[in-house]
């Protein structure tokens, strides 16, 4: 066995009872559950020198041994996907991204990325990101729309990159949340790091990286609020983390508490009201509204904004309406 394929674990003796899956994906944060689960199947996991199912209950002092193939190389394929580009040159393209579409492929999802449309688009992209990941300067999650920069040269995305690692750049976004806030401005910084529990999830703790958001209340309604965000650190599902940190998640959003767990707050006929809107609303409601960065040839400082996409404008008439 390689060494980077070959992993080790020997459960410590504080452990309680728990799936041996759910356990290694909290010891093995390289490797997702569901291929640790895969793995299990077909045997390439054992404890104490024996295949084990995926529901065993590892105990202390066990042996746990992983095996995870290398990956037999993909070919990330141009795919005719339509795009939303709203500035392009030679060195650079900016769009619009919409809901729903993942930016870079990655294991069990090679195709209907931002990045097959990019390569059927462009063509040739960027190396620096390296393979699966050409031209990608930044991201936004999958059910986030709005505004990206998208580098076509080597040169364009060094520079973009050293904007973003310098906070250089305007990154605005706006969300409809949970709640009234208490305090219309305001900035929320704490230390974001990937969830011990759950490596699909970040959470606020100590020995994170520092994450800092300023936010802007823009409208307040019944049960909601729409508040305006700009980031000053760019660190995975931020925004999202830092308002549900705050007590006012984003609406729709599953992953932070921004859905079905917010209605036992609420008296019925705001209960009544909001459980309707989440059903029109299947996603986070987050738009990256205005994407500003300096222009790695012409030195130039660019700024662009956008519209709110329509589901978001039409759960946004639904509240308003609901407040007069």
């Amino acid at each position: 066995m390689q060494e980077e394929n070959y992993f080790e674990v020997v459960v410590p003796s504080h452990q309680g009872k728990q799936r041996l899956d759910k356990f290694l994906a909290q010891q093995i944060a390289s490797v997702s559950r569901a291929r640790l689960q895969k793995l299990i199947q077909e045997e390439l996991v054992r404890v104490n020198g024996q295949p084990a199912k995926a529901s065993h209950l590892v105990l202390p002092g066990e042996k746990v041994e992983v095996c995870v193939p290398k990956p037999t190389p993909v070919d990330i394929l141009p795919e005719n996907i339509p795009l939303n580009i709203v500035y392009e040159d030679v060195h650079l393209l900016v769009l619009n991204k919409a809901a729903g579409m993942v930016v870079h492929p990655a294991f069990g999802n090679y195709s209907g990325t931002l990045v097959n449309a990019l390569l059927y688009y462009c063509g040739d992209l960027s190396s620096v990101g390296g393979r699966k990941r050409p031209g990608i300067v930044h991201r936004l999650d999958k059910d986030t729309s709005g505004l990206m920069v998208v580098a076509k040269n080597d040169a364009a995305h060094q520079s973009l990159s050293n904007q973003f690692k310098q906070r250089e750049t305007e990154r605005e976004y706006q969300a409809i949340c949970w709640g009234r806030f208490k305090k219309r401005k305001g900035k929320i910084e704490t230390f974001i790091a990937r969830s011990p529990k759950d490596r699909k999830r970040m959470t606020v703790q100590l020995s994170g990286r520092l994450a800092i958001t300023n936010y802007d209340v823009l409208e307040t309604h019944w049960v909601h609020s729409l508040v305006k965000l700009n980031l000053e650190t760019g660190r995975t599902h931020q925004i999202r983390v830092h308002l549900s940190y705050l007590g006012h998640p984003v609406f729709g959003d599953a992953e932070y508490g921004g859905r079905n767990r917010q209605l036992g707050n609420l008296a019925n006929d705001e209960r009544q009201f909001a459980g309707e809107l989440l059903l029109r609303m299947d996603r986070q409601s987050l738009h990256a509204k205005v994407i500003g960065f300096t222009h790695p040839a012409k030195n130039e400082f660019m700024r662009f904004d956008s519209e709110l996409p329509e589901d978001m404008k039409l759960l946004l008439d639904s509240i308003r309406n609901q407040t007069e």
